[in-house]
């Protein structure tokens, strides 16, 4: 049987000593427990072991859990591809967006954003690889997007976050974060400032918060196999 419970405690333990090492305060360093694919069951025990964020990729399944979970007072983020037909569901029940590369998408969620509701926390994926098979605004395409976003009323433009190819050295597995950090900090020429980097994941949080990770995304070393 999988017990979340202690994998948590496990997961943030390691995450601390990887800040410790990286001469960061560990309260710097959010984990999200990627809940897609496991059931509710296993959110709701980690909501009671403390676990305040979660992320879903699939918006369905998220608006299920999101209903199931309302006493619990849990932050939802979608990490997932937002196809524009699922902007208004997201807008209305979801509290972080991590993957927005156009602005057409942000335009819609800031306008189907219901009023009564603080503004949408949002990153800008980054294509740090220059892979054209992966999503994300290239680095270059970065500052008119991010200019553009942080001007959008119902949106509170917070980040940056990326999906890196697979590395397996550690040295080369910084070498992305330290490429998303790095266009994180060039911002802040043209007055844009974040505090969030979403990066990082099971086999690479290590390298992320050396790097500066301030989420990092943590699945089925939280919750076990995906069902």
């Amino acid at each position: 049987m999988i017990r979340v419970t202690e994998n948590l405690r496990k997961i943030r333990d390691l995450l601390a000593k990887s800040a410790v090492e990286a001469q960061r305060d560990p309260g710097t360093v959010k984990l999200l427990a990627v809940s897609k694919k496991q059931p509710v069951a296993k959110v709701l025990e980690a909501a009671r072991a403390g676990q305040r964020d979660f992320g879903e990729n699939f918006v369905q399944e998220g608006l299920e859990k999101i209903e199931m979970t309302m006493s619990h007072d849990l932050i939802w983020h979608f990490i997932g591809h937002l196809q524009s037909n699922k902007t208004r569901a997201v807008a209305e029940h979801f509290d972080w967006v991590h993957t927005i590369d156009r602005l057409r998408t942000a335009e819609r969620l800031s306008r189907q954003r219901p009023p009564e509701l603080p503004p949408m926390n949002i990153c800008l994926q980054v294509n740090v690889d220059d892979d054209a098979a992966k999503s994300g605004i290239t680095p270059a395409a970065l500052p008119e997007l991010a200019l553009a976003v942080r001007e959008l009323p119902q949106l509170s433009l917070r980040g940056l976050m990326s999906l890196p190819a697979i590395r397996t050295s550690p040295d080369e597995q910084r070498k992305p974060f330290r490429k998303l950090r790095e266009l994180a900090d060039s911002l802040s020429a043209i007055d844009v400032e974040f505090d969030t980097l979403s990066m990082g994941m099971s086999d690479d949080f290590e390298a992320a918060i050396a790097e500066g990770a301030t989420i990092v995304r943590i699945g089925t070393a939280v919750f076990g196999p995906r069902t």
